[in-house]
């Protein structure tokens, strides 16, 4: 069964009973079905304790007999194999179990002789005879040919344990005890599978999981780009600021929508450390920054687009006063909106780190076994960022942030029909909004149900992070971009300023130049309708005179 069920090699030690024949596992057994090379292998470096039946020291016994002399004898009366007789290896001990008895026996008809009492009275319901027996043996103390013989309180002979070990299917011995004195004496020349004993116990490794440093320096690089992208596009909305074009998109509110990008993907760093490169004392402020460069990125950057989808979806889609309504696009309401989404998200923030802070904790797996045949094995850990009531506080910030999706691809929806020049990349807007919207409900889930997939989670979450940082500056800044630089709009703007010296304000600019457009289009109908009066009034004319000449012709 041992063999059968492998439980045998470096990993497992067996203890078996002593007083076996030495060649017992190669004896042919019909009820066994192992062959005897698979008995061999499955037996190898076993050990065995039985107790000393034969003194291992050349000293002479209590019958003058040394041990050796005693096996030659015993050997001789015997005759032909010897070992293989019955109680061959046992007759040291019944010889010795003799000469105890004798010498009891001996001693206690000195002490009977004492009491006027001889062994020859002895039956089994006399006592003190019996007590007197019981004590003789209970002090015996006697070299034999099995060694020294001596019995405890309870009948038990103490003898030395013999320990043995089966190398390479020849028993050795490898070592005495004697319980007399709790003395173990080692030869030192135990052998085993391996090299080493196999260990007491199992030795459990505790291994982190660790994010692939491959996937973190390819999102990485990605996340630089990206923000270098992000810094140019602010950087050209700054520069060209005074561009009627860009004026008319709401210039500020594009800033602020290149700075949540940039900071959504800078979160996109401390989202890929963990503890290769930091310690557990850092965890906890890595995890705040993830949250709070992602909060704040996602309110700038969405927060923006949102708001001018708002305010588009207000002004523009009502039927009724809508001469009135266009007047009320204010720049610093579209900034205090953003104000409002941002502020709501730093408040929420706050309070969560206060009340509930985010803090470092281990997630353990299933433990493994190494392919390696040894007493080992692995507990897998992971790392992860978060609170004791984290749920609650994903279910809030989630559940704002979902609205907010929800709303803005509505507002899009609503508002794509709608042509306006006071905010003219509405719909640009609205391509990103559904961009994002759409990678941030698909990567919230599936990011909270991988979180045991270190790798996996990173590269949903990051690459959200970075896809929706890349579309949302593409749409809204590259258009922009084309159109400056293939027709030169800043170019002949500056010539326009330069020459006129004009200080107007763009929006005054612009209001002036619609008026004289509409004037002309209407001065163009006024001189249609008088032609066309002038017209009707020749055929009034021509008619009245035809009259005229009819009743003169008729008298």
């Amino acid at each position: 069964q041992v063999y059968k069920e492998k439980l045998y090699g470096k990993k497992y030690v067996w203890f078996l009973i002593g007083w076996y024949a030495d060649n017992w596992f190669r004896i042919k057994d019909p009820a066994i079905n192992c062959t005897e090379a698979e008995m061999a292998e499955a037996v190898e470096g076993h050990v065995t304790t039985e107790i000393v039946m034969l003194n291992p020291e050349n000293t002479r016994s209590i019958s003058n007999m040394t041990s050796q002399e005693f096996i030659e004898k015993l050997q001789k009366r015997l005759g032909k194999n010897p070992e293989e007789t019955g109680g061959f290896q046992e007759a040291p001990l019944a010889y010795d179990a003799i000469w105890a008895l004798a010498l009891a026996l001996n001693k206690t008809s000195a002490e009977l002789v004492k009491k006027g009492l001889r062994l020859e009275d002895f039956n089994y319901n006399n006592k003190n005879i019996t007590d007197e027996i019981y004590r003789a043996l209970n002090s015996s103390a006697f070299e034999g040919v099995s060694g020294h013989v001596v019995f405890d309180a309870s009948g038990s002979r103490m003898a030395w344990t013999l320990i043995e070990q089966l190398q390479g299917g020849v028993y050795k011995k490898i070592g005495y005890y004697d319980s007399t004195k709790d003395n173990l004496s080692w030869y030192n020349n135990d052998k085993w599978i391996g090299g080493a004993p196999p260990a007491d116990y199992t030795k459990v490794i505790t291994t982190f999981r660790f994010l692939s440093q491959k996937l973190f320096i390819s999102v990485s690089v990605l996340a630089s780009l990206g923000i270098l992208l992000a810094i140019i596009c602010l950087a050209f909305n700054i520069y060209n600021g005074h561009v009627r074009y860009i004026q008319n998109s709401q210039p500020y509110l594009n800033n602020m929508t290149a700075v949540g990008c940039t900071l959504a993907l800078a979160a996109v760093f401390p989202l890929g450390l963990d503890g290769y490169h930091i310690g557990p004392g850092l965890f906890p402020f890595v995890c705040q920054a993830r949250l709070w460069l992602l909060g704040l990125g996602f309110s700038l950057a969405y927060g923006s687009m949102f708001t001018k989808i708002w305010w588009v979806h207000t002004v523009f889609t009502k039927k009724e006063d809508k001469k009135e309504k266009r007047k009320t696009l204010e720049p610093w309401k579209l900034y205090a909106t953003v104000g409002l989404l941002v502020g709501l998200d730093v408040v929420t923030l706050i309070i969560w780190q206060i009340v509930d802070p985010l803090h470092r904790t281990i997630e353990e797996f299933t433990k493994e076994e190494p392919k390696t045949d040894t007493d080992v094995s692995i507990l897998p850990q992971l790392e992860h960022c978060s609170s004791t009531k984290m749920n609650t506080w994903l279910g809030i910030f989630y559940g704002f942030k979902g609205l907010l999706l929800l709303l803005g691809i509505f507002l899009a929806y609503e508002t794509k029909s709608v042509s306006t020049e006071k905010i003219n990349d509405h719909r640009a807007v609205g391509m990103a909004i559904y961009n994002v919207a759409v990678l941030c409900l698909i990567t919230a889930p599936v990011t909270m149900i991988l979180s045991s997939q270190q790798d996996a989670a990173f590269a949903f979450a990051s690459l959200a992070v970075v896809f929706s940082s890349y579309i949302t500056l593409v749409v809204l800044f590259v258009p922009k971009m084309r159109r400056l630089i293939t027709r030169g709009e800043w170019q002949s703007e500056q010539q326009d300023t330069m020459k006129t010296g004009s200080s107007t304000n763009n929006n005054e600019e612009e209001k002036s130049r619609l008026l004289e457009k509409e004037n002309r289009e209407l001065e163009k109908i006024i001189a249609e309708k008088e032609e066309r009066v002038s017209e009707l009034r020749q055929q009034l004319q021509d008619r009245q005179q035809l009259r005229s000449r009819r009743r003169s012709s008729n008298p």
